[in-house]
């Protein structure tokens, strides 16, 4: 049967090192007179949110800064956030730092004039269409890390702090009009950052890789994408200073993030609702439960696994990837399991339901039920 499918790919991106001195020809670029940039709280005092900022008011673009964004970021954060914004008079959004200030960025451009809740916004069916599309701000996202990607991306996730689950809120004009990707602003990345960010990336990748979806120019992404972490994250981690890895790993981001249109998997499945539910890092949550993943799913994996250990020059077949896989985790000082990550009496059921529900579960390999999932996750435990 002739494959069909529907298929969208990035946007604008200034790739380089010192490019971030172009912030303000990208403003210009994305109709952007009066920006709003939106960053975390960790972020906000350090000296390369300073210089984007100099950039910003020495072009005249003022220097304005909201940086109330929790790591998990939630609807809390964001009517903080379009309350500025409109309070503001701002026409648009500098997203800056990681997944929590690149998705909370993007969703205050989205939501500032909306006037629905954002839940109604939730990545299900045609529900996007819900949106008044003209109302929605430009963004520009600039990334200071390299995992989740999602300076690439058109949806963002957003915890309910309420029923403590991550929804994914989508609309194609979420997509930034610009992306500036600067390996320097990822130089001061702490070690632990470098790990659980880079395998969000390689995780992004995998999980697109396994999908069972057609999307042949995904795959070839996917599959590029692994073979730039594998390379270089071990670099990054032993040498934060080392630009050649860093931009390198940047690349890696964006290409996890723009495979996984192809679908994830059962590692983002677990992950989001442990991470709603226990507030663990997203990046490192997925690597402790990535070769658990790799077991569940190797009857419907084996062999296309294998083909990629062959391109990523790892010996033996399926067993050997996860073998290097089980190792780069180890040496980047991340657990091998959720009881490394300091969850020592998890409730399995909210973590089965919210898993469950997610929608990475339908890009699965192995088709997830209640009956196979629950001993997943208890294997994750182990």
């Amino acid at each position: 049967m002739t494959p069909t499918a529907n298929w969208s790919y990035p946007t604008a991106i200034r790739f380089g090192a010192g490019r971030i001195k172009e912030l303000a020809e990208a403003c210009k670029a994305a109709g952007i007179s009066r920006p709003l940039l939106v960053t975390d709280k960790g972020l906000a005092p350090l000296p390369i949110t300073a210089g984007a900022l100099d950039v910003l008011e020495g072009a005249g673009l003022g220097r304005a800064l909201f940086s109330e964004v929790d790591p998990n970021p939630n609807e809390s954060n964001l009517a903080e956030g379009v309350r500025m914004f409109r309070e503001g008079g701002h026409d648009g959004v500098i997203a800056f730092g990681g997944g929590s200030g690149l998705d909370l960025g993007k969703m205050v451009a989205f939501m500032a004039g909306q006037t629905r809740p954002v839940w109604d916004f939730e990545d299900i069916g045609d529900w996007w269409t819900r949106a008044d599309a003209d109302a929605i701000h430009p963004n520009i996202c600039v990334p200071t890390t390299a995992g989740t990607g999602s300076e690439v991306g058109r949806a963002s996730v957003l915890t309910n702090s309420e029923t403590h689950e991550k929804k994914i809120i989508f609309h194609p004009k979420v997509l930034p009009s610009v992306v500036i990707a600067d390996p320097e602003l990822t130089v001061g990345m702490p070690q632990p950052i470098t790990a659980g960010t880079g395998m969000d990336a390689f995780a992004h990748c995998l999980e697109a890789y396994c999908s069972p979806h057609y999307h042949p120019m995904s795959q070839g992404i996917a599959l590029e994408g692994m073979r730039l972490v594998k390379e270089n994250l071990p670099r990054a981690y032993a040498d934060g200073a080392d630009l050649e890895a860093r931009a390198h790993m940047m690349s890696a981001a964006m290409m996890g993030a723009t495979a996984f249109q192809k679908g994830l998997g059962a590692i983002h499945a677990i992950s989001h609702p442990v991470g709603a539910i226990y507030h663990t890092h997203h990046g490192t949550t997925n690597a402790a439960v990535m070769a658990r993943v790799l077991d569940f799913n190797r009857p419907a994996i084996e062999d296309r696994i294998a083909m990629a250990a062959r391109y990523l020059g790892i010996d033996g077949g399926f067993e050997g990837f996860r073998e290097a896989v089980t190792e780069m985790i180890a040496d980047l000082g991340i657990p091998s399991s959720l009881s490394g990550l300091g969850i020592d009496t998890p409730d399995i059921d909210a973590i089965l339901r919210g898993a469950l529900k997610d929608p990475s579960t339908g890009g699965n390999p192995i088709e997830m039920t209640e009956e196979n999932t629950r001993p997943l996750i208890e294997a994750c435990f182990d």
